[in-house]
């Protein structure tokens, strides 16, 4: 429950502390006196959005706390979630600083705006008028339907399923359009692979290629080389190995005379032993050199064969070529891959809608179970609420499709006379039928859940007399389990609060202000025959307020 709210700096409030009660609080005032104002201060510790216009001075920052107690809500995992300190007495904090800058508190750690909107309506429910048009909504009325059947663990459950089966769904759907687009293309790849096969292409062989086709191609010049080679090392009319050796013999002749001479003596047979190699294998290969036109034009045509294809696929090298034909031959391969993954998603995607249909029954089958409950309990809160002649059901169709929700469309259906046929909510009720539906719905939902502290924005609207004192007695009851801040303009329905507060005006130093006050016994008869009987109080509304404060 909300056990205080502190206000400084906002809007029409300079500072405020309002204390609250356990059980029913009563807050009136004149229209325009600020009740919006206390919820809009109260909206901003709820995470909602403000700017620099809800500074009242615009030098000074904007500070906006209320503690609560929240012992009995089981909130544990979301402060361990967030890594936040948890207090049975926790305060949620906003402050929204002159330059703009807006800061969310939870037991002074701070959080982001979404962080403390999360926990803010865990702890708050602001019923307003706005509301009870969503009592028309099927979405609410689905979720109501949740609530009371006790349904969320399975709902939870479905929901698993239905993220797994949508999650299937997709998977499937980009595998079958990519074995689609693998299937059209697989006749190109088929002829690119076979092409690149029949080449029967190996790593380095353009290079050796081209190396022999220069050697075949200029035989003629190559063997005239080695031909004069021969000639020059040792040919009939000069011979270099033949000198070389006349040359040796010469020296060995006279070497007996001189030291020096056995070293150039050496120095000259190594010459003639290594032109005498050299000579042997440029014979050796000369005779390996002949042209061959055939092998040249087998030659040619393997290697215009390679050029065409690196053409072809825009690539220099064979090795570039290799790579395409594994590429080609890996697209080819993944056709029929494709054929198994589908199979499989297909089994995958058939057993998850077989267990989400199953979980979807069951599902439809608890929400079922609590219609009754609904029906029964609204109409007798109708009942007493001045509209005993009421219908109220609760109409339920099974969609073909799963929907994020299950497979089950609720509407509401309601007349308040019994000569008229139930329709639809946002056709048939009136804006008072709406409040007293909705304060019947609300009933109904403290008893299946621990509600928050629940303020009701003036939910008494189009209401009066005999019905308000009715109303009046549903919130008293109301707020024995859950706090309830009801903002209303009736006396009989302010006069059940266990506490009063009224929300005033008042103008200091040519300025105007807001401020909120709890009232005493006295003060309290004094607000209430103002609201019998307008600011002249007199001592008939006197007697009228204090009879209320006695029922």
């Amino acid at each position: 429950m909300l056990t205080k709210l502190t206000v400084n700096n906002y809007a029409l409030i300079t500072r405020l502390e309002v204390e609250f009660h356990s059980g029913l609080n009563s807050v009136t005032g004149e229209t325009g006196a600020g009740k919006s104002i206390i919820l809009g201060a109260l909206g901003l510790i709820l995470g909602n959005r403000a700017d620099l216009s809800a500074l009242k001075n615009s030098d000074e920052k904007c500070i906006v706390e209320g503690t609560f107690r929240i012992g009995q809500y089981k909130l544990e995992p979301f402060f361990e979630k967030y890594d936040l300190d948890y207090d049975t007495a926790t305060i949620l904090r906003r402050e929204i600083t002159p330059s703009g800058k807006s800061r969310a508190f939870i037991n002074d750690t701070p959080v982001t705006l979404k962080v403390i909107r999360e926990l803010g309506l865990q702890l708050i429910d602001i019923h307003s008028q706005h509301q009870n048009l969503e009592l028309g909504n099927q979405k609410f009325q689905l979720n109501l339907v949740d609530t009371v059947a006790g349904s969320g663990k399975i709902l939870g459950e479905y929901k698993k399923l239905y993220t797994e089966f949508i999650n299937l769904q997709k998977e499937l759907k980009e595998v079958t359009e990519k074995s689609e687009k693998a299937a059209a293309d697989l006749d190109y790849f088929q002829f690119q692979f076979e092409q690149l096969e029949e080449a029967g292409l190996q790593e380095n062989e353009q290079e050796e290629l081209e190396a022999e086709l220069e050697k075949l191609t200029h035989a003629g010049e190559i063997k005239g080389a080695f031909l004069e080679v021969q000639q020059l090392l040792d040919g009939e009319q000069f011979s270099v190995i033949q000198n070389l050796k006349e040359g040796y013999k010469r020296i060995s002749a006279i070497q007996d005379f001189m030291n020096e001479l056995e070293e150039l003596a050496r120095r000259l047979e190594s010459c003639q032993i290594e032109l005498e190699d050299i000579l042997d294998e440029a014979e050796m290969l000369a005779g390996k050199i002949e042209h061959d036109p055939v092998r040249i034009e087998q030659v040619n045509e393997r290697l215009n064969l390679i050029y065409s294809l690196q053409q072809k696929h825009h690539v220099a090298t064979v090795g570039e070529l290799l790579e395409l034909k594994n590429s080609f031959e890996e697209k080819i391969a993944q056709v029929t891959g494709y054929d198994d993954e589908i199979k499989k998603l297909e089994k995958e995607l058939a057993d998850t809608r077989e267990q989400l249909q199953k979980k979807a029954a069951e599902l439809s089958s608890v929400r079922k179970g609590s219609f009754r409950k609904i029906e029964s309990s609204v109409l007798a809160d109708l009942k007493q609420l001045g509209m005993p002649k009421s219908k109220f059901t609760v109409q339920h169709e099974t969609l073909s499709e799963f929907t994020p929700s299950g497979i089950d469309s609720v509407a509401f259906h309601f007349s308040a006379n019994s000569d008229v046929k139930p329709a639809e909510i946002s056709r048939i009720a009136s804006g008072g039928e709406m409040s007293r539906l909705m304060l019947a719905i609300k009933n109904l939902l403290r008893t299946s859940k621990a509600l928050p502290t629940v303020i009701f924005d003036e939910i008494d609207s189009g209401v009066s007399g005999e019905i308000a004192l009715k109303m009046g007695t549903i919130l008293k009851a109301f707020s024995a389990s859950t706090q309830i801040i009801n903002i209303t303009h009736l006396p009989q329905i302010a006069a059940k609060g266990d506490a009063h507060f009224v929300v005033y005006k008042y103008e200091e130093g040519g300025k105007t202000f807001t401020s909120v006050k709890q009232l005493e016994e006295k003060d309290r008869v004094e607000e209430l025959a103002k609201m019998v009987g307008g600011e002249t109080v007199t001592k008939s509304t006197l007697i009228t307020a204090r009879e209320l404060l006695k029922n």
